[in-house]
């Protein structure tokens, strides 16, 4: 049987569970694994599979379980404590009333970073709709704004899950093909790069839209939610303590970073005492372990009356845990993908003076056609990073990894419609009809996403750092 035909069975598999059956990302991405590895060739192939897929889920988990749940610690205790919404006060505070809406943009797209979309959106809505309250005529640049912000950080920058399982995926192939691996810290620094581009031609086109299409602030059935009224009683935790969470495990990771390419890669033993400190620190686990810490301590302090901070820290793990749950098994949809030999397959397709160019092409739009089938950009960038990190089995990158990640990054962007939660949250949220949401929200992030892309392409092409 062909790997071509038995990999585009495995993803009819997991985009059809989901539509169609309504199943969970997880089971759709189990399934769809079960049904390769019965279908893949080798040793075992039927009576081996379950082994093969729970060592795979096993692995995944182990690389990516304890990041993904510190950054939903992070992210929880952020909004208990207040000091995400202090961060979005500083940020309008420091660019004013008649800047406000590039406050919305920068603080959305730093809290993009360690809190999911969903989230970034309830927590800034209400402070959107006050501010439009006395300057309606730039509702809609505030609201996409905040969209912009948000959603591209989701994308592009770890610890979110997307980038980190695609850059764990990855890694996973290009260690075992003696390839250059993708170090988690250039990863943050590209994110960050290509993410400041991406918001900046999204806020352009949100100009754009405010001017040109006028949608009024309307009342929704849930106005009384979204309507702010700042508590006197509140203390909120100063912002120069607030940003701590945040940036704390952005300097270690970005200082072991820069340790590995001082020294090189060698056994930790071979660096100098501060050298093994800062590695120590440095490590993606550590990192995110210290900023848990610091925000716990944060929420301990600054939490309102009444609340439990073991009940945050449960309710942080338990949707952190789905989660893991996800990546694990596109973890374990990828290494099934593997042993169907559709590198091998492909190897051919992929040499050449432009093969370079066309598996970046092949990641950005497959990531794109995942994510219009089935709505979710997390689930995108789980499955497509899976996929290619198979076919770099028999393909050697003239380029960094770090394009092939955010291309995969900016392919979860294209074409977000109404089997997107997020499209149901801001229209309901902000009061827009579904062709709003679509002429604003949906054309906005295809905007970004695509011109993302073509700055990854055209670096790859002048700065392959190969």
């Amino acid at each position: 049987m062909s790997p071509v035909f038995m990999c585009l069975v495995g993803m009819a598999v997991v985009v059809g569970a989901i539509l169609k059956f309504r199943l969970h990302p997880f089971l759709a991405l189990m399934l769809g694994a079960l049904v390769v590895g019965v279908l893949a060739p080798g040793e075992a192939s039927f009576a081996g599979v379950g082994k093969r897929l729970a060592e795979a889920f096993g692995t995944g988990c182990g690389k990516v379980g304890l990041v993904i749940a510190m950054a939903a610690v992070i992210g929880q205790c952020l909004l208990v404590s207040g000091a995400a919404e202090r961060i979005v006060r500083g940020f309008l505070s420091l660019f004013g009333v008649k800047r406000a809406p590039l406050g919305f943009l920068s603080s959305g797209f730093l809290l993009g970073i360690p809190v999911f979309f969903d989230t970034v959106f309830y927590l800034m809505v209400p402070l959107v709709r006050t501010f439009a309250k006395s300057n309606p005529e730039k509702f809609i640049l505030a609201l996409l704004a905040v969209v912009a912000g948000g959603s591209m950080a989701h994308s592009l920058v770890p610890p979110t899950p997307g980038p980190i399982t695609v850059v764990e995926n990855l890694n996973q192939t290009l260690e075992a093909t003696g390839q250059q691996e993708l170090d988690l810290g250039i990863m943050i620094a590209g994110g960050l790069l290509l993410g400041v581009i991406t918001i900046v031609v999204g806020y352009l086109y949100a100009l754009w839209a405010n001017r040109v299409f006028r949608i009024p602030m309307r009342r929704t059935a849930m106005s009384e939610l979204t309507e702010f009224e700042p508590d006197p009683e509140r203390r909120l935790p100063p912002l120069s303590a607030a940003i701590l969470p945040v940036v704390i495990p952005f300097l270690l990771i970005m200082m072991g970073t820069i340790v590995t390419s001082l020294w090189g890669k060698s056994t930790d033993t071979d660096y100098p005492l501060a050298g093994q400190i800062v590695l120590m620190l440095g490590d993606k686990h550590a990192a995110l372990a210290v900023g848990a810490l610091v925000a716990v301590v944060l929420a301990l302090r600054y939490r309102p009356a009444g609340m439990e901070l073991p009940k945050v820290i449960q309710s942080a793990l338990a949707g952190g845990g789905v989660i893991i749950l996800i990546t694990a098994a596109g973890a374990a949809f990828g290494q099934i993908m593997k042993e169907t030999g559709i590198a091998e397959e492909l190897k051919d397709w992929f040499s050449g003076p432009e093969a370079g160019g066309k598996i970046l092409i092949v990641a950005f739009v497959l990531t794109a056609l995942v994510r219009m089938a089935q709505g979710s950009a997390t689930v995108s960038m789980v499955t497509t990073g899976a996929i290619m990190a198979s076919l770099l089995q028999g393909v050697e990158l003239d380029f960094h990894p770090l394009y092939l990640a955010l291309a995969i990054g900016c392919g979860s962007k294209p074409g977000p419609w109404m089997n997107d939660s997020g499209f149901w949250v801001i229209s309901k949220m902000s009061g827009m009809t579904e062709g709003e949401t679509l002429k604003t929200f949906s054309v906005m992030l295809t905007l970004m996403g695509t011109v993302g892309f073509l700055v990854v392409w055209i670096a790859s092409r002048i700065m392959p750092m190969a």
